[in-house]
């Protein structure tokens, strides 16, 4: 079955057109007729009746009502459904455009099926390019010690794909696969909340391994405190901070110490 396409996700705005008619209007009423004209224009210009207007701008009171009656009689057109007995609205410069763009790639998809059959009918050799049976790919993709680095992390959180991945380049900077394990598992038991663990895709190309937490912890603590900052304690991976009214926080294995402002 041929699919006609008709689903637009942009939508063309004219600036100069949409400022010069709109220029009458409050900050509130432009509101509401831009996400009118969006919702219209996801619907594929489907008119609309008054209600769905009110559902649609989220009116809570009469005010906002008011506003969207008065947006609908200026800019859209009211028809009378007779089928269903009911009003309601479109936009014609909306509809037109949408009924252009339906227009155009309609003549571009035959356009290109003409262009296919013109060049299929001058081959002369039509011969029929076989199915290539595709290579079966492996059941098991990854290296025998990758697995049991794998198995052995007590959290396991990401894709395994692509820490295999990263894993093959950094295999030979890493310690061994007991002690690489021994420094992961350590580091995470002391999350407590799951959220703050990170993708061992993450933890490897940070090289999370290499981090001395035991001395590199008072280190940010010290460093924080001479520059005026109140220590709060740690949560999860991060250590916490306060100056001046605003709260900040420090992730441990962040090699860089990288200060975050907390909202």
């Amino acid at each position: 079955m041929e699919r006609e396409v008709n689903k637009f996700h942009a939508l063309q705005l004219f600036t100069d057109t949409f400022a010069a008619e709109t220029v009458h209007l409050n900050n509130s009423k432009i509101g509401i007729y831009i996400r009118l004209l969006c919702f219209a224009w996801t619907k594929n210009t489907k008119a609309f009746t008054t209600e769905s207007a009110y559902r649609i701008c989220y009116c809570k009171d009469d005010d906002c009502k008011i506003e969207v009656d008065e947006v609908l009689k200026e800019f859209f057109i009211l028809d009378y459904d007779q089928e269903n007995d009911k009003e309601q609205w479109t936009h014609k410069r909306l509809v037109e455009e949408h009924q252009y763009l339906t227009t155009k790639y309609k003549k571009k998809s035959e356009a290109g099926k003409k262009g296919m059959k013109i060049r299929y009918d001058s081959v002369n050799n039509k011969t029929v390019t076989p199915i290539p049976n595709p290579i079966p790919k492996p059941n098991n993709i990854y290296d025998e010690n990758f697995e049991v680095l794998w198995k052995s992390l007590n959290k396991k959180r990401g894709s395994k794909y692509k820490s295999y991945q990263l894993w093959q380049k950094l295999d030979v900077d890493m310690p061994e696969i007991e002690q690489t394990v021994k420094i992961y598992n350590s580091q995470i038991d002391k999350i407590e909340d799951d959220k703050f663990v990170p993708h061992f895709s993450t933890w490897l190309s940070q090289r999370r391994w290499e981090i001395e937490e035991n001395n590199s912890l008072p280190n940010i603590v010290d460093r924080m405190k001479k520059l005026g900052y109140l220590h709060k304690g740690r949560e999860d991976n991060y250590e916490k901070f306060a100056k001046d009214g605003k709260n900040y926080k420090i992730d441990i294995y962040d090699t860089k110490h990288q200060l975050i402002i907390e909202h």
